[in-house]
């Protein structure tokens, strides 16, 4: 994950938000990388990454984002959004 956002525009509206992402997806892969479950994900979102191709085929994706409250982020997250918002514009 990255460590560090890019800098808001000045019209930019920072909030927090939970989202769920439901990916549904056929790959070709070796079985012992489907086993190794400390890289399964990642190996997984990589091949989607990549979009549809022989060893590919996508299924089904839906993504829901919703607009929560910030007390309900953790402090460290409250701490950076603070930080966000405090950035001198550009």
């Amino acid at each position: 994950m990255a460590t560090s956002a890019p800098r808001p525009s000045a019209e930019a509206q920072i909030g927090v938000y939970d989202c769920a992402i439901t990916l549904k997806f056929r790959i070709l892969e070796d079985s012992h990388v489907m086993a190794n479950r400390d890289q399964l994900l990642e190996q997984l979102i990589d091949a989607f990454s990549y979009g549809t191709d022989e060893f590919v085929e996508q299924l089904e994706s839906q993504i829901e984002i919703s607009e929560v409250a910030e007390v309900a982020a953790s402090p460290l997250m409250r701490r950076q959004l603070i930080r966000l918002r405090n950035l001198p514009s550009a």
